[in-house]
């Protein structure tokens, strides 16, 4: 793979550390548009509920990663090759993103322009480029690719669970029901089957010790009152408590931003990145809404009728945050942060590498943290859900493996290396 590195070293390791106006200053076309999809995404609101918006943003980059290929020929695309390219690559991937943001979110199609616009006249380039022809070409193809794969439905199913013990149901304050019930059974990016390829076990019985001792370990640190959580455990639990998606998206511009000169390469990265969240995001909606395993506050609530002796029920308890309106099991926040540590250690070759990360949309006040690996972020989104709550361990580590596998799928799979 042709990488070219922009870097520094520092005690034998990679440092990508940039703060955000360092960012800013050094993007190039992928990551100015990643950074405006994630934005544009995230500004649909309850169109757009639970992680869906990655359906979007992985078409985005499908798009723009085949624009640039139509000029650099160096990897496999997504879809059909274009041929006889002319024109600026800019352009074209500029007008790849923005057809398939603007057939995606319509409402948003006038703010999506404006920046269009403004994108190509401060490159200096026209309209009217060739390029555009181009992007025209990539967007329509990966827009006619997934015209049928399942997503937002016109009438989608109302889902509330079950009241038996072991049993979702929709939980305090809002009492909504499930979100987006029907994403699991979206057409995966990379993966030929989630089912196939991403098996995974049911949630634990209610009467096992390992339920057990899941069921103690977020009573005991993830509860609003805990006396036993620290506050360094409650910082890194409010840290990933908003947009884990817009976290790690961010993440991904800081370090190809450090690290990569070549806009397609960053384009390669994006899309890789993308799909396997977009990927494993699927699988978690497949388990949550085949086993609509409970949440720990309704397990917790109703502890004394689970059939376990070592679960002491305790109907005040509530968790540090909210439950989001869908199942525990498995978590969507893991499943999408396995996904990206596993597609950037696969994309440098390395899990060495030092970053900023910078929460986004967090309920409590944070600051930036510095990691050291790229594991190290999927690892503390594991303990992050426990700490605020809404999690039990078991549904963070099968998550998190599941995303490390969908991250393996696409790296071995899509958009290689032509030679």
């Amino acid at each position: 793979m042709q990488i070219r590195f922009r870097t520094l070293i520092r005690g034998g390791m990679i440092v990508a550390a940039l703060g955000v106006g360092a960012e800013v200053a050094t993007a190039d076309p992928v990551t100015d548009w990643n950074a405006f999809a994630v934005t544009t995404v995230a500004a649909a609101g309850p169109a757009r509920p639970g992680p869906t918006g990655i359906l979007d943003l992985a078409m985005v980059h499908a798009a723009i990663h085949d624009a640039i290929q139509a000029y650099q020929h160096r990897f496999e695309t997504y879809d059909a090759a274009i041929t006889g390219a002319s024109g600026s690559p800019i352009a074209a991937l500029s007008k790849a993103a923005r057809d398939v943001l603007v057939m995606r979110l319509p409402a948003q199609a006038a703010t999506i322009d404006a920046f269009y616009n403004n994108y190509l006249a401060a490159h200096s380039l026209l309209p009217t480029d060739l390029g555009t022809v181009v992007g025209q070409q990539a967007a329509a193809n990966i827009i006619n690719r997934r015209a049928n794969d399942g997503s937002f439905p016109p009438n989608p199913e109302t889902f509330v669970g079950g009241t038996a013990a072991g049993q979702w149901r929709p939980t305090a304050p809002a009492f909504a029901p499930m979100a987006a019930p029907w994403f699991g059974t979206v057409t995966p990016f990379a993966l030929k089957d989630t089912d196939t390829v991403l098996p995974e076990p049911p949630p634990p019985q209610l009467q096992s010790g390992e339920y057990a001792k899941d069921y103690d370990e977020v009573k005991r640190l993830g509860s609003l009152t805990s006396t036993e959580r620290t506050a360094a455990q409650t910082d890194l639990a409010y840290f990933y408590s908003g947009n884990i998606i817009a976290v790690l998206e961010q993440m991904m511009r800081t370090v190809a931003i450090a690290n990569l000169t070549d806009m397609g390469d960053t384009a390669r990265l994006f899309a890789l990145g993308n799909f396997a969240m977009a990927d494993s995001a699927i699988s978690a909606w497949v388990n949550k809404r085949n086993y609509f395993f409970w949440r720990p506050s309704t397990a917790i609530n109703n502890g004394d009728d689970d059939g376990n002796v070592s679960t002491i029920g305790d109907p005040n308890w509530k968790p540090l945050i909210a439950n989001p309106p869908y199942p525990d099991y498995t978590s969507g926040a893991n499943s999408v942060g396995g996904a990206v540590s596993r597609t950037l250690k696969h994309f440098f070759g390395t899990d060495d590498m030092t970053f900023v990360a910078t929460s986004v949309g967090n309920q409590g006040p944070t600051s930036p943290r510095t990691y050291h690996h790229f594991s190290d972020i999927s690892n503390d989104l594991v303990e992050a859900r426990i700490y605020l709550g809404i999690h039990f361990r078991t549904a963070d580590t099968v998550a998190r493996r599941q995303g490390r596998q969908a991250a393996d799928w696409a790296f071995a799979h899509v958009l290689r290396p032509v030679h």
